[in-house]
């Protein structure tokens, strides 16, 4: 594996939503539009420079190519935030899974490991995946 920057808490969440995203290798606009908003506006990203997205998402690209890059990106993912952060990261992956009105069967599998990777209640996951269900209801 070549050489992978350490990452911020901010990376961290940036990368996962990409990740989240990009799992079907099909990310869509929508999911896009919502990783633009959600940096641009959550307070969690008030520090954080959005030009570093596009560096983000070469990682996570360059690191799906590799044979164990998931397990990679997760450690780096695991190493970066900390662990008050580990539902935020969760619920910013529901919203970008959500965020174009589908889901699929490789989204929602990488949910579940993101979910297991950061230990998240399921209760507590459950939680989440209710409120960003809601959330997203269309009339």
């Amino acid at each position: 594996m070549s050489e992978t920057p350490s990452l911020s808490p901010q990376d961290a969440l940036v990368a996962v939503m990409i990740a989240v995203s990009a799992s079907d290798q099909n990310m869509r606009t929508a999911e896009l539009v919502a990783i633009q908003r959600m940096v641009n506006h959550m307070p969690v990203f008030a520090s954080f420079d959005p030009d570093r997205i596009r560096r983000i998402a070469q990682t996570v690209f360059d690191l799906f190519e590799e044979e164990d890059g998931l397990d990679a990106l997760f450690g780096l993912i695991r190493d970066a935030l900390p662990q008050r952060l580990h539902e935020t990261a969760y619920a910013l992956a529901c919203d970008v899974v959500t965020a174009d009105g589908k889901h699929n069967e490789v989204e929602l599998r990488m949910l579940e490991e993101l979910r297991e990777e950061l230990a998240i209640d399921r209760l507590h996951a459950a939680a989440i995946e209710w409120g960003t269900r809601v959330r997203h209801m269309v009339p």
